[in-house]
């Protein structure tokens, strides 16, 4: 069992749990005071009067303010090592969890950040030799397309072209995938070929669907 994850006084009510559950403090025997407790252990009083707190709460010790700390019973010190270190555990499994989400989140951030520099540079105009042919077309308010998807519509299968963003209203859809709905207005922004901008606009504001 692993104590990752506990705070300091945490680890220390363990270490005196194990201490009692071992047998090298007897049921009945009185603990060392606070203030020698916190010279062993190198910490503040103030961290032993806790670890003591958390040993009293599961009636491994018994703090009283005349008599001081006394053993109580050792089946109880194993049975807070348990569940403590369980506790510290799951602690730190939340933690590696909370880690690996903002790892993840930085990684998304990271590919849209590259999604919208590559918009960006398509949309950048070049010297004519080495432009990739770009072509935007409206969707009408006829159009039969709108309210579909683009992977329901087979937009490359059909076309030959590639939808690279959407411009709707004010907002510029970048790499839209192919849940991406078109609703008239939309400006649909692609590459392909010389004939794929016809094939566009008759395949978006055509009759047939």
């Amino acid at each position: 069992m692993t104590e990752e994850g506990l705070a300091q006084y945490e680890r220390i009510a363990i270490d005196i749990a194990s201490r009692i559950s071992e047998g090298k403090i007897q049921e009945g025997q009185r603990l060392s005071g606070r203030t020698q407790l916190s010279s062993e252990y190198k910490v503040s009083p103030e961290t032993v009067r806790k670890a003591l707190a958390l040993l009293s709460d599961m009636r491994v010790v018994s703090v009283k303010e005349k008599s001081g700390v006394t053993v109580i019973s050792a089946d109880n010190a194993r049975r807070y090592i348990g569940l403590s270190r369980g506790r510290g555990a799951r602690r730190a499994l939340y933690e590696k969890l909370h880690s690996a989400l903002a790892a993840y989140e930085e990684t998304g951030k990271q590919i849209r950040d590259v999604c919208r520099e590559l918009v960006e540079a398509e949309l950048t105009p070049l010297p004519y030799e080495s432009t990739f042919p770009m072509y935007e077309v409206t969707v009408s308010s006829a159009s039969q397309r709108t309210g579909h998807s683009i992977g329901s519509l087979r937009f490359w299968q059909e076309t030959g072209a590639t939808i690279i963003a959407i411009r709707r209203n004010r907002n510029l859809i970048i790499s839209p995938g192919p849940y991406a709905e078109l609703y008239a207005g939309d400006v649909i922004i692609f590459v392909g070929d010389k004939g794929c901008a016809a094939a566009v606009d008759s395949f978006i504001n055509g009759s047939s669907v």
